[in-house]
């Protein structure tokens, strides 16, 4: 019996790859209109933070906190994606802005983002895949191979 190249991850091995991980991309949907965006990030208690600047990302996040958050890696034989969704919501507590702070998250481009953002997940799912070669078919004949064996154009004279 075959095994699945498709395994479930749980959410403790979603959370090491998600701690373990720096970059991601964000997705909001505001007033219908869907983005996403890369970003840098940091898990931390079970939550995702992230810094931002006003924009247009902060002003999604206002207008609507539901989002999504994915990442994904490969590696020689395999390859895995977690996503998480959540509600986002910028963070205006000095007590919780310097308990983010102590946590670690360096922006890591040269811009200022002196916005701090939790998003606080009520799911988390992830999956790893065996990467194989694809079975090998032969390809169906061109159609004009398909008719080599009919026989050729007929001529008739008057």
């Amino acid at each position: 019996m075959a095994t699945s190249p498709i395994t479930r991850l749980t959410d403790d091995q979603c959370w090491a790859l998600l701690e373990r991980e720096r970059f991601g991309r964000l997705a909001t949907n505001a007033l219908g209109v869907m983005d996403i965006t890369p970003i840098n990030y940091l898990a931390w208690d079970r939550t995702i933070l992230l810094r931002t600047a006003p924009g247009s990302k902060l002003l999604e996040l206002t207008v609507n906190p539901d989002v999504a958050f994915e990442i994904d890696g490969r590696e020689p034989g395999f390859a895995w994606s977690v996503v998480l969704k959540g509600k986002a919501r910028m963070i205006t507590s000095p007590v919780e802005i310097a308990e983010a702070e102590r946590a670690g998250l360096r922006n890591q481009l040269n811009t200022e983002k002196p916005i701090w953002v939790r998003i606080e997940p009520t799911q988390v799912s992830g999956r790893h895949f065996v990467l194989t070669e694809q079975p090998t078919t032969p390809p169906p004949p061109p159609p004009s191979a398909a008719y080599a064996d009919a026989p050729g154009p007929r001529t008739y004279t008057i």
